[in-house]
């Protein structure tokens, strides 16, 4: 894969990002949900993304020899604009939740992925793409990320549990521990694997200086002691995890 086709699917991203997020005003998406198909923002919301996707592939004509000629150009940005259009219309009739929105964005990435494999008339890209995520090192990589977030929440939990019935959670947001315990983790485990185990420490500094207040006034100490206790077997046992991928699979550091 060349530098020239990088850039033209990281272009078609980034046409995709200034249409969906700076070119869409609030009051289009509004109206979108009101109207759904008889919404005319909803069309020029399309027709927008029609023209950055033809924009986008104008340049790569015009720049890159060998690249399709002008119907391409047409045909490709009509093909955008019907599936943009098809897609939030459908995802106008859902709920405004996060699921749905991650699957809005992903459908239209596929959409674009699959766009920029008919303008190389290829699937080396693909193949490539398909021997990367074989490797052991991405494999060994996901499934730690995965390992780190539900399993250790579940493991941690059933350790800390003789502890967890001597304090008071009353004044907590429900399941915010374990939220903020896996944004921990994924954080350790980054740190570990790009090498940066300074900036662990810099992690831990920061969540004992929220809890700073509680241990100087003895104030919910009992609380204090946990949320350092769970916090510790939290950060140790992802350190580990991360050494050890390092150390078996050789996780790019």
């Amino acid at each position: 894969m060349s530098p020239n086709d990088l850039s033209l699917l990281l272009g078609l991203v980034l046409a995709h990002l200034i249409g969906d997020f700076l070119l869409q005003p609030r009051h289009w998406v509004e109206e979108r949900r009101r109207r759904r198909h008889r919404s005319l923002h909803l069309l020029y919301h399309s027709v927008v993304h029609g023209g950055l996707i033809a924009l986008v592939l104008l340049i790569a004509a015009l720049m890159v020899p060998g690249s399709p000629g002008p119907a391409a150009v047409v045909a490709g940005a009509a093909g955008i604009a019907v599936s943009h259009w098809l897609i939030d219309l459908v995802k106008a009739r859902l709920s405004d939740r996060l699921r749905w929105f991650l699957l809005d964005q992903a459908l239209h990435l596929v959409v674009l992925c699959a766009l920029w494999l008919a303008w190389l008339d290829s699937l080396a890209a693909l193949e490539l793409l398909g021997a990367w995520l074989v490797s052991p090192t991405v494999l060994g990589v996901a499934a730690a990320y995965l390992i780190v977030t539900r399993p250790f929440s579940f493991a941690i939990a059933m350790g800390l549990k003789r502890w967890s019935r001597q304090v008071e959670h009353s004044d907590t947001l429900t399941q915010a521990g374990a939220r903020i315990g896996m944004l921990e983790r994924l954080l350790v485990l980054s740190l570990v694997l790009l090498d940066q185990l300074t900036a662990v420490g810099f992690l831990l500094a920061a969540k004992s200086v929220l809890r700073y207040g509680d241990l100087r006034d003895a104030r919910d100490r009992k609380l204090t002691e946990y949320v350092l206790l769970g916090t510790l077997v939290s950060v140790a046992s992802t350190l580990l995890l991360g050494l050890l991928l390092r150390l078996l699979v050789g996780a790019p550091s």
